[in-house]
């Protein structure tokens, strides 16, 4: 299975990727992971990278093509991939079509905005693992403090109502094209498109994903 991760931050679309890579035994293949690689490794490519984060630049669509069609073409693809963070617009899907990158489901996950905003702004991020906690849903078991290492927990500084808010609207500009574009594919028979209830609980989505991948897995 070639699978399309949507979703704007904090929909929970990184929890079900790595249930979906676990499972189904595809890699999870996140644009921003192969980013901070390149920059640890320090390459040319990686110091270019560096230089324009450090800027405030928008990484270019020539860079992540790179990235992404070295990715894809590793073994552990061979019987499928997760993308997760590409595309982020109308250009980047174009792009995966024209280079005949065939992909079988397009999941988008959805969460209405105030909710969305409540579980942002009470996040917590362990760096080094990607772990997160929540101050009300999912509070680690000392204050402040990874559950597994000891380490201490950080907060996004833009992990607030008001640059949520700005993010909201840029992610939703960039993503209303998408996803018009993957309802014509859908209608074109290219391949499935689904939108997921982000506001169910874990496992909900769990046993949704296996029933929709199940029925794919039968056409």
């Amino acid at each position: 299975m070639k699978i399309i991760l949507l979703g704007a931050p904090g929909t929970g679309k990184g929890t079900q990727a790595k249930y979906i890579s676990v499972k189904y035994h595809i890699p999870h293949i996140s644009t921003g992971d192969m980013l901070r690689k390149e920059i640890d490794k320090k390459t040319n490519l990686g110091k270019i990278i560096k230089s324009s984060i450090s800027k405030g630049k928008l990484i270019s669509d020539d860079i992540l093509f790179l990235l992404i069609k070295s990715r894809i073409k590793k073994k552990d693809c061979k019987n499928g991939f997760l993308l997760d963070g590409f595309p982020r617009t109308l250009c980047q899907a174009i792009y995966l079509k024209n280079k005949n990158i065939k992909i079988n489901i397009v999941l988008n996950f959805i969460v209405p905005k105030n909710i969305l905003i409540q579980r942002i702004v009470g996040r917590m991020i362990h760096i080094s693992s990607g772990r997160i906690y929540h101050t009300q849903f999912n509070p680690p078991k000392k204050k402040g403090i990874d559950d597994v290492t000891g380490e201490p927990l950080i907060r996004r500084k833009d992990d607030n109502v008001i640059s949520l808010k700005y993010r909201l609207l840029e992610y939703r500009k960039k993503t209303v094209p998408l996803i018009k574009f993957y309802i014509k594919e859908k209608k074109l028979k290219n391949l499935n498109y689904y939108e997921i209830d982000g506001c169910k609980n874990s496992k909900e989505i769990n046993n949704l994903l296996d029933k929709l991948f199940f029925e794919n897995k039968k056409n």
